[in-house]
């Protein structure tokens, strides 16, 4: 069996998937966010009750948000009682097995390139567009730099200055310590502060959606810069990286009219005539990661073994 792990700031899922990876069943509990300690315990209640019901000590894979250091240390994370902790060397003797330890957007990654809508390329861009902007790159069913945790942070790179200006957007202090990172625009939290922008009365995205299905003429304007910024983001990555197809996730995936309109947005980021990679929604989900981070369980394990 394969045990995927996604850590979020309120909930953590444990996802067990056998040899093909099938999901077999889903375990939630609360995110223990302050204590590490009580973190640690709660990841071994949930593996060895696994591990009991399925008569396996399965492999084991951790998604989480922020960046992990080559040496394994969190550096960033929403979780607080994470960052700095050698997590992955501190489950691997808690759990008495290998542990690896992986971002959340190159999870989600690795499950579409390897399983879901990707599987048929070679070169797979995720992209996630959900609180935050990230994801990451897949060459032949592997992950970009997998021990260099900085590729896939393209959501904390600059917002094209053209988009800025035309439509005259102010420069925000980023929450990574940065300022004018395009994920302060292009996420959900930077879809409802560009809604405010153009005169919204507030920043919740459902409504948001809702307004401009209605024709309201801010909620309109907003769709419009926010199409433009993510179009310009996604041709960078395209100029840099030259994926075969892009694949989406997160929230914002879902709304038909990002999804559709994204591709010729992107294209007006492009040289004249260049081509452009086609757009996937994701098989998996929103549980992809979670696939994903089991991806990068049964890995390790297996490359221990050879």
């Amino acid at each position: 069996m394969h045990y995927g792990l996604d850590i979020g700031g309120t909930k953590m899922e444990l996802a067990v998937f056998d040899a093909s990876f099938v999901c077999l069943e889903r375990t939630r509990r609360e995110t223990p966010t302050d204590d590490y300690p009580a973190f640690l315990h709660a990841i071994a209640e949930l593996v060895e009750a696994a591990d009991s019901k399925f008569s396996c000590n399965g492999s084991v894979g951790i998604g989480l948000p922020g960046i992990v250091s080559t040496d394994g240390l969190a550096l960033s994370s929403n979780v607080p009682c994470l960052t700095g902790q050698a997590v992955a060397a501190d489950l691997t003797l808690t759990l008495n097995r290998p542990v690896a330890l992986g971002n959340d957007c190159r999870c989600f990654a690795l499950s579409e390139a390897v399983l879901g809508a990707g599987k048929d390329y070679s070169r797979v861009l995720g992209v996630i567009i959900g609180t935050g902007l990230g994801g990451g790159l897949c060459v032949d069913g592997r992950l970009y730099a997998p021990n260099s945790q900085l590729a896939g942070e393209f959501g904390h790179l600059g917002l094209h200055a053209a988009v800025v200006a035309r439509w005259q957007l102010p420069i925000i202090q980023c929450g990574c310590g940065l300022s004018g990172c395009a994920e302060t625009f292009v996420s959900g939290t930077g879809l409802g502060r560009l809604y405010q922008h153009f005169g919204g009365l507030t920043n919740d995205t459902y409504q948001w959606l809702s307004a401009y299905r209605q024709g309201e003429q801010q909620a309109i304007s907003t769709f419009d810069c926010f199409i433009d910024a993510l179009g310009s983001v996604i041709a960078g990555q395209m100029l840099s990286l030259d994926p075969d197809v892009i694949v989406l996730g997160g929230g914002l995936s879902s709304i038909d009219e990002i999804r559709t309109q994204l591709p010729e947005s992107v294209q007006k980021h492009l040289f004249a005539n260049a081509p452009m990679a086609p757009v996937r929604v994701a098989e998996g989900g929103p549980s992809s990661g979670v696939r994903g981070a089991a991806l990068l369980g049964a890995e390790l394990v297996k490359g221990q073994c050879l």
